[in-house]
């Protein structure tokens, strides 16, 4: 407990010390304010963007995109991981062609998925499942290879069934896999839905990024990033309780 509150008051220190430096060393290296914007005005710009551009309607319109694009994405990740763990033969079928999505730079489909359908919200979503997909799968289907199979052929000596071995001994055996994938995807999400606002979007803060860059306006920018680092932080921190109570029979490292 001693060690955890000294953790948080270093932390605490090192981020004052950072937004201080911020403050000050931009003026007294007389940085123009249209490069590195200082904190006090960023301040100011977030309230405008509060007051006349909507902002709040733009943090809502990504981070709905983020988490709904991380769990489709991590869905169809973990589904098809699954699939293709159980079948030796179909995952030598179709690991050629998912290797080569997976090489693929995926931003590099976004302005494709705005040709199919449009400057809406359907390019982000796609963008971001696409990015997502993959860190789950390969985790999933890399935990599946690994699954003790001497457990499996006892399993199968007791005649259970290939549900009943996938439920009791592959699944379980999976699980922290599972939630590594799906911490990496959470922050990557956060990009794919970025990538997709900035791209071809009208809304979102991946927009205001966009838009703030054609009017010089810096602040807009940072203000813009930092809220997305937010958004990924939260998406990161549930992940991380959700996973510390899913995988809390799993020995802690002290250190």
């Amino acid at each position: 407990m001693a060690q955890r509150h000294m953790t948080t008051i270093v932390s605490l220190t090192l981020l004052a010390l950072v937004l201080l430096a911020w403050e000050i060393l931009p003026p007294a290296l007389e940085v123009p304010r249209f490069i590195i914007p200082t904190l006090s005005d960023c301040l100011v710009e977030f309230q405008r963007m509060w007051a006349f551009e909507g902002l709040w309607a733009h943090i809502v319109s990504t981070a709905l995109y983020t988490v709904l694009g991380f769990a489709i994405g991590s869905l169809l990740g973990a589904v098809l991981g699954y699939l293709l763990g159980m079948s030796a033969f179909w995952e030598k079928v179709l690991s050629p062609y998912i290797l080569a999505l997976q090489i693929a730079p995926k931003v590099a489909f976004a302005p494709l998925f705005i040709m199919w359908f449009g400057y809406n919200s359907i390019p982000k979503l796609l963008v971001t499942v696409l990015i997502v997909f993959f860190p789950v799968l390969v985790n999933v289907l890399q935990a599946m290879r690994t699954v003790d199979r001497d457990l499996i052929n006892l399993a199968r000596a007791y005649n259970l069934s290939r549900f009943g071995i996938f439920w009791k001994i592959e699944m379980p055996s999976t699980v922290p896999n599972l939630m590594a994938g799906l911490r990496i995807a959470s922050t990557l999400a956060v990009i794919g839905v970025t990538v997709g606002e900035l791209v071809g979007g009208n809304t979102g803060l991946g927009f205001l990024i966009s838009y703030g860059g054609g009017q010089a306006n810096a602040a807009m920018v940072f203000n813009a990033i930092i809220l997305l680092t937010v958004i990924g932080f939260v998406l990161y921190s549930a992940l991380v309780r959700i996973e510390e109570r899913v995988l809390h029979y799993l020995p802690k490292a002290h250190g």
